[in-house]
């Protein structure tokens, strides 16, 4: 196997991601010889203001797949949240491996339940998906915007006039922080996560045979089943991070798959949402979209793009 270079941002996060998925290939593969480039991305240069604003989760990736297209680099390894639905042509996104908790951890001050918060609470989140869904639950809290890494949003929720944060628990998990500083997990019940949250998708050119064999050998096809129903519904959808859209799935023994879409307004006063099983994830995807469209969730998705 040729010597191969990943393509990662320079956040602790994604670089932390890059060498453990590195260490993964190297199971299956001790000699390999694998780098890890540094690429700052257009994301990971606006910090002061909402993603939702300047053009949404695709800023971390266009950077990434010039290098890709320019063969500066074999692979990139991104947190599939962050991926476009649709794939830059000539990429393909090679494995989708294990998944890690695809959850929103709450961590609060003094660890108060979420349901516990006095009037007036602040409760921080970048995520207009996150935002809306608390609003509609605890119309008594307020929530305030927060960017930053992990550190940076932990720190600033100890400085800062935030009684609490709302962050994903991939995040926390993968960097090693302790399950005490997390006041509780919430479930899908509570706040349906982002599309593809807690997965990743090592994307890498369609015509690299060599570098997709490897890929193959460390592939979660269950996974990738879920994440594509959960995709699948984010593209007919025209959704993205600036639009309050969520889905989640699973797949049980037996091969079916359970998958749950939603879409709010970003007030939270308006919310679609459905749940179907099926055996296919395109087609599950498809479905679910369908039914929001005729309840009249896709009128919140065009007016959020006609403001933008």
């Amino acid at each position: 196997m040729r010597k191969l270079v990943v393509g990662s941002r320079r956040s602790k996060l994604a670089m932390t991601q890059s060498r453990q998925f590195i260490d993964t290939l190297k199971k299956v593969d001790p000699s390999l010889d694998i780098e890890i480039k540094e690429i700052v991305t257009k994301g990971d240069q606006i910090v002061d203001k909402q993603l939702s604003k300047v053009g949404g989760k695709g800023l971390f990736v266009k950077e990434i797949e010039n290098e890709l297209y320019n063969h500066d680099i074999d692979m990139a390894i991104h947190s599939l949240k962050d991926v476009p639905s649709v794939i830059s042509y000539g990429l393909t996104l090679g494995c989708i491996p294990d998944r890690e908790n695809p959850f929103d951890a709450y961590v609060a001050n003094d660890h108060v339940a979420l349901e516990d918060l006095p009037e007036g609470s602040i409760v921080g989140t970048s995520s207009l998906r996150r935002g809306a869904q608390i609003k509609a639950k605890y119309p008594h809290v307020e929530i305030k915007w927060i960017r930053g890494n992990i550190d940076t949003r932990l720190q600033k929720l100890q400085d800062e006039d935030y009684d609490a944060i709302i962050l994903a628990a991939a995040g926390l998990k993968r960097m090693g922080w302790s399950d005490n500083i997390v006041t509780s997990y919430l479930d899908k019940e509570t706040l349906v996560p982002a599309i593809g949250q807690g997965a990743l998708g090592i994307e890498c050119r369609s015509d690299d045979q060599e570098l997709l064999d490897l890929l193959n050998q460390v592939h979660n096809q269950n996974v990738a089943d879920c994440v594509t129903a959960e995709r699948t519904f984010l593209k007919q959808m025209d959704g993205s991070c600036q639009v309050p859209i969520g889905g989640y799935a699973t797949k049980d023994e037996d091969g079916t798959i359970e998958f749950t879409g939603l879409i709010m307004s970003t007030d939270g006063q308006e919310r679609y949402q459905h749940t179907a099983r099926g055996k296919d994830p395109v087609q599950l995807g498809q479905e679910v979209s369908q039914v929001l469209k005729d309840q009249g969730a896709y009128e919140i998705i065009r007016k959020l793009n006609e403001e933008l």
